[in-house]
């Protein structure tokens, strides 16, 4: 069972050391002056003779002076299995000396050739998640025991953006599409009435993408880092009390429609008259203030009373858009990000248990709390630094990795325009000259071509095989080398 406390599989710890950090079972302590705190799977003099890090003291948020807090590279041993990460400086000295190889370049990892996880020396990391709706912050840091506490110190910063709003997108126009098949008598799927059935623990395929994408994650970071636990915040958001900040009580069992219906409430609530027009005496509509085409929700909140004519004009238009922001003013925002979190929460760490690693869950709260006393910016990637009980962090200078989901293509091969008539079609293959759409990859064309140069990104490929490269367009098969495949994601610093 998941709890506020540590997850009962946290294996016991042994007592840490004076000016040593706190080694993992089977692995004894270096001294800090043998090897660099941050890179414990390589040995050799990385700091100076005699340098030593300074405890930090509770409370207090440490930014490291930009020689050793650069953004981490992961190692992995001859036989694939995580060592600590190590310096942007040291991952060139090991290239450049031919001790290891390109293991992945985004993010970056490289492999050792002469070395095994057995010969090396691992310090424990955890791995940090501030789960979101729409962005999801996730940091690894290195924990280190002080009298105060425990301090992190940041090895790796991602923010993980989610696409939900192009699954329900891409879910809608699929209804679309098949709803016209069947009207137009075409070719259609057979349609299905009382025979559909979710089963227990049922969500939504826009919300299965959040867990997924975290999940997916968590196991790169298990195969890139020796991470020892996890951190995650789970935090429940009270929707009521959002739109409502003196709600007590027994107003939580009454509603807005307490001792109404829907459409009865709307028209009292507009005084019988339209909301955009004011004309009496007509045939009323419900209008949605915000369009549900636009994520608008049925809330009673988002409806308005319209006639036929302005329900007619208004279309695909917000309140404010049609001109009338008066009416947008009475609509209440929409909570769809906060009942997703309310509903994935605890679908996300029954998720994460599969990784088989012990998991701390820790509230909203106290991540706000440590973000504030350590005097972080607010930003997703920060938050995750900031989950859990801790004494101090060390920030450093790394720049954090953006991550964005883009998904591995599409299952449609027709293209349509605005109106949804055909206007061609995908290739059957999505490999063209060995190269797919969304492959890292590097072009160097020659001089004598109008798109001369060195050109580095994702590619967009064609059956004719020009393909585009980042913003340069007309690039063909043949100047390209493939760096690496796509994975559904897309990269990018900030």
């Amino acid at each position: 069972m998941l709890s506020w406390s540590w997850h009962q599989r946290m294996p016991p710890q042994c007592a840490a050391l004076p000016l040593v950090v706190k080694s993992l079972s089977g692995c004894r302590a270096v001294p800090p002056g043998r090897t660099s705190q941050d890179n414990r799977g390589e040995r050799g003099p990385l700091s100076k003779p005699g340098e030593r890090r300074h405890q930090p003291r509770k409370g207090v948020s440490y930014v490291g002076d930009g020689k050793d807090d650069q953004m981490a590279v992961f190692v992995v041993d001859q036989h694939h299995q995580p060592l600590m990460p190590c310096s942007e400086k040291r991952a060139r000295l090991l290239l450049a000396r031919r001790r290891a190889v390109v293991h992945r370049r985004v993010p970056f990892v490289i492999r050792l050739k002469d070395r095994e996880l057995e010969q090396s020396q691992v310090q424990p990391v955890a791995l940090k998640l501030d789960p979101g709706s729409q962005t999801t912050g996730m940091a690894l840091a290195r924990v280190q025991e002080t009298p105060e506490g425990e301090v992190h110190h940041a090895l790796h910063l991602a923010e993980l953006a989610h696409r939900a709003e192009e699954i329900r997108q891409r879910l809608r126009k699929r209804a679309v599409y098949r709803r016209r098949r069947r009207q137009a008598n075409l070719r259609y799927r057979a349609p299905r009435f009382l025979n559909r059935r979710r089963p227990p623990g049922w969500l939504a395929p826009s919300v299965r993408s959040r867990i997924g994408n975290v999940l997916t994650w968590a196991t790169r970071y298990q195969r890139w880092a020796p991470l020892v636990r996890l951190d995650v915040e789970r935090v429940k958001f009270d929707t009521q009390w959002l739109q409502d900040p003196e709600i007590t009580g027994v107003q939580y069992q009454r509603g807005e429609l307490a001792g109404w219906e829907v459409r009865l409430y709307v028209l009292e609530k507009f005084g019988r008259q339209c909301a955009y027009c004011g004309r009496t005496q007509t045939a009323f509509e419900l209008d949605h203030i915000w369009p549900r085409s636009r994520g608008g929700s049925d809330r009673v909140s988002n409806l308005a009373l319209s006639c036929h004519e302005c329900n007619t004009t208004k279309g695909s238009q917000t309140a404010s858009e049609f001109g009338h922001p008066q009416v947008e003013a009475r609509a209440r925002q929409p909570l769809k990000d906060a009942a997703a979190m309310n509903a994935s929460r605890y679908a996300l760490c029954e998720a994460l248990g599969r990784l088989g690693l012990p998991m701390g869950t820790w509230s909203g709260g106290r991540t706000r709390w440590n973000r504030d006393r350590f005097g972080l910016g607010k930003t997703h990637a920060h938050d995750a630094l900031c989950v859990g009980d801790l004494a101090g962090v060390r920030r450093g200078e790394g720049l954090t990795l953006r991550i964005e989901a883009t998904g591995r293509g599409s299952h449609c091969r027709t293209n349509v325009d605005d109106s949804g008539f055909p206007r061609g079609c995908l290739t059957r293959h999505k490999r063209i000259r060995g190269f797919a759409t969304g492959d890292l990859v590097r072009a160097q064309v020659p001089a004598h071509l109008k798109t001369a140069g060195v050109h580095v990104g994702r590619v967009a490929v064609q059956a004719s095989g020009s393909f585009r490269v980042g913003k340069a367009d007309g690039i063909n098969a043949k100047y390209c080398k493939l760096l690496q495949r796509a994975d559904g994601y897309g990269y990018g610093q900030r």
